[in-house]
């Protein structure tokens, strides 16, 4: 099923993109956001993924249908001008209305796999966040990242002690990662934003919230 389309032009596409869906193809197979793209082209090449989402991250992903507008979009994100916004529905609700957590990044291979480590060597990471909502020894968390690291909004949830609901790496497995790329703008001109619908599996994860009545952030 083709994946619902939040902002379209002839220069860009915004997708919400579900929770299990791939941005790219990987060694193991299986469907991708790049399996959609032949629909979705515009001319001779592309489109380009202007960034990525974890496989299980449902949400906003900005897919350039225009060389230039890849390369603006690319020129962006390094300037730290993208503005992206997420939730996630944690475990436990933190004591503290909000904060900043600076830990930085890096990744640790050993013979079960890989995840990302927080603590001394790694690269510089940086998320805001604050709590929107809470109920059933839950909270719902706007996370705003400063820096773009791998799974740097879950190992950060889960170094303050509040790890994602679902998340099998750095929390305890569930029917779905409860984390969303909620919101999403683009410094084009004119300015481009996007907001993404909260999946069911979210919305099951803390029944005590009405999604619909929070602010997108």
């Amino acid at each position: 099923m083709i994946p619902p389309i939040l902002y379209q032009s002839t220069h860009l596409l915004i997708i919400d993109k579900p929770a299990g869906l791939a941005c790219h193809a990987g060694p193991r197979g299986g469907s991708s956001v790049e399996d959609f793209f032949p629909q979705w082209r515009r001319g001779h090449d592309g489109p380009w993924l202007a960034h990525r989402l974890d496989a299980d991250t449902a949400g906003c992903l900005a897919i350039a249908r225009r060389k230039t507008t890849l390369i603006a979009l690319q020129k962006a994100f390094a300037a730290h001008a993208v503005r992206k916004i997420y939730w996630a529905v944690v475990q436990g609700v933190p004591k503290a209305s909000g904060g900043t957590i600076a830990v930085p990044l890096r990744k640790q291979t050993d013979p079960t796999g890989w995840r990302m480590v927080g603590g001394p060597g790694g690269q510089p990471a940086v998320t805001d966040w604050r709590v929107i909502a809470a109920a059933q020894g839950r909270a719902v968390l706007e996370l705003s990242p400063r820096t773009g690291r791998t799974h740097q909004l879950r190992v950060h949830c889960a170094g303050m002690g509040h790890p994602i609901i679902g998340d099998p790496v750095y929390g305890k497995a569930g029917r779905g990662l409860c984390l969303l790329a909620r919101r999403l703008m683009l410094p084009l001109d004119p300015l481009v934003t996007a907001v993404a619908a909260v999946p069911d599996h979210m919305r099951a994860a803390l029944s005590g919230v009405d999604f619909d009545r929070l602010e997108p952030g």
